[in-house]
C-alpha cells in the first residue's frame, strides 16, 4: 500500500508539473524601438520561461489595432493570463471582454489599461514618486530650497494617451510649482498645460522639433536655459540633439539641467558626457520578477500580491496594483547601479 501511495504522489507531482509547463502567458509588449521595452520583454520572457511557462512574447510596432490582433491571437492560443503594456490604455476594452469570457486574467504591465472591468492588476513602478525624484533633482541642482534664482526652465511631459504621463507630470511639479509661484523658476514660453507640453507617443523627433521651436523663440544670446523637465529617455535624446545645434555644451553655453528616465544605454552616455544630468532607474528585472509572482499566484488560484489598493483608477475602478520604487541615476552613482549590478557591462557603455 505504501509502495501504491508513493507512485500515485510520484505520477501526480509529474502530471502537475507537466500541467504548469504546458500553460501560455501571452505577452505583449507596445515597441522595440525603445530598449526599454526589448528589455522588458526579454527579462519577462526569460523569467516566465525558467518557471516552466510557455511564452508568447509580441511587439506592436506602436499601432494600436496590430496590438488588439495580437491579443486576440494569444485568447485563441489559449493564454492563461495576459501581461500588457498598451499602446493606448484607453482602446482595449472590447479584447478584454474576449479574454475574461475565456476565463483569462490580465495584467497591466506599467500603464495602466483604462476605462475597463476587465483588468485585474497593474504592476509598475511608482510613477508619482518618478516625477518627485526628478523634481527633487531640479530642486538640488539648482539650489532651489537654499532660496537660489531665478532660473529659467522648460517643461515636457509624456504621451497624453498613456497614464503614466500624468502621475510623471503631477509628481515632478509637486516639487516645482512652489518655486514657480514664488518666481524662482520662470518658464520663459509660458508653455506649462499638461495639453500643451506632452509630447505625442513618447518621440524624440518632436521633443526635438518643440525644443528647436522653444529655443528660436525666447532662448536668444542674453537668455539663459537652466533647466528642462524631461520625464523620460528618448525625449532627452531629442532635447540634448537640439541643445547641441543650438550651440550648447561649451563654457560660456553649458549644457541645463536635465532630467530623464529608463537608464538607456544612449542617455547613460549622455550623462558621462555631461549632456544629461540624470535618469530614473526602473530596473526592469525587478518588475518582470514581480510580475512572474503575481502569475504564479494567478495560476495557484490565488489573488496576485499587491501593495496599492487605492491609487489607480481606471475609470471604472481602482485596480489593484504593485508598486515597485524607482531610484535614479546619474554621473556620480551610474556604476553602482548600473554596471556593478550587472544591468550593463562596460562595453555598453563605451
Amino acid at each position: 500500500m505504501k509502495k501504491v501511495l508513493l507512485v500515485v504522489l510520484a505520477l501526480m507531482i509529474v502530471a502537475g508539473s507537466a500541467f504548469a509547463d504546458g500553460e501560455l502567458i501571452g505577452v505583449a509588449m507596445p515597441t522595440q524601438s525603445l530598449q526599454r521595452w526589448n528589455q522588458d520583454g526579454a527579462n519577462m520572457k526569460a523569467q516566465l520561461e525558467a518557471k516552466g511557462y510557455r511564452v508568447d512574447l509580441q511587439y506592436a510596432n506602436n499601432d494600436i489595432i496590430t496590438q488588439i490582433q495580437q491579443l486576440e491571437n494569444m485568447i485563441t492560443k489559449g493564454a492563461k493570463v495576459l501581461v500588457i503594456a498598451s499602446i493606448d490604455g484607453s482602446v482595449l476594452s472590447d479584447v478584454l471582454k474576449k479574454a475574461k469570457a475565456s476565463g483569462i486574467k490580465v495584467i497591466a504591465y506599467d500603464r495602466l489599461i483604462m476605462n475597463t472591468p476587465d483588468v485585474d492588476y497593474y504592476a509598475t513602478f511608482d510613477n508619482f514618486k518618478v516625477g518627485v525624484i526628478q523634481g527633487r533633482y531640479i530642486e538640488s541642482a539648482l539650489g532651489l530650497a537654499q532660496g537660489k534664482g531665478p532660473f529659467n526652465i522648460e517643461l515636457f511631459a509624456g504621451s497624453p494617451d498613456d497614464n503614466n504621463a500624468v502621475f510623471f507630470n503631477k509628481g515632478a511639479m509637486s516639487i516645482l510649482q512652489p518655486y514657480l509661484d514664488k518666481k524662482q523658476l520662470v518658464v520663459p514660453t509660458n508653455q506649462t498645460e499638461f495639453t500643451t507640453i506632452a509630447i505625442q507617443s513618447w518621440s524624440s523627433e518632436k521633443a526635438q522639433a518643440r525644443m528647436d521651436n522653444l529655443i528660436a523663440m525666447k532662448y536668444s544670446r542674453k537668455t539663459v536655459l537652466h533647466a528642462v523637465l524631461s520625464p523620460n529617455d528618448s525625449l532627452a535624446i531629442g532635447i540634448v540633439a537640439s541643445l547641441k545645434n543650438a550651440g550648447y555644451g561649451t563654457a560660456k553655453k553649458p549644457y541645463p539641467v536635465l532630467t530623464g528616465q529608463d537608464c538607456d544605454k544612449a542617455n547613460v552616455k549622455a550623462m558621462i558626457a555631461g549632456q544629461q544630468s540624470m535618469s530614473i532607474f526602473k530596473d526592469t528585472r525587478t518588475l518582470a520578477a514581480q510580475v512572474v509572482a503575481m502569475v504564479e499566484a494567478i495560476m495557484k488560484g490565488k489573488e496576485a500580491p499587491v501593495n496599492d489598493t487605492k491609487t489607480y483608477n481606471n475609470g471604472v475602478k481602482v485596480v489593484p496594483s504593485y508598486l515597485c520604487d524607482p531610484v535614479y541615476a546619474d554621473k556620480f552613482n551610474f556604476r553602482t547601479l548600473l554596471i556593478d549590478s550587472g544591468y550593463y557591462t562596460e562595453a555598453d557603455l563605451q
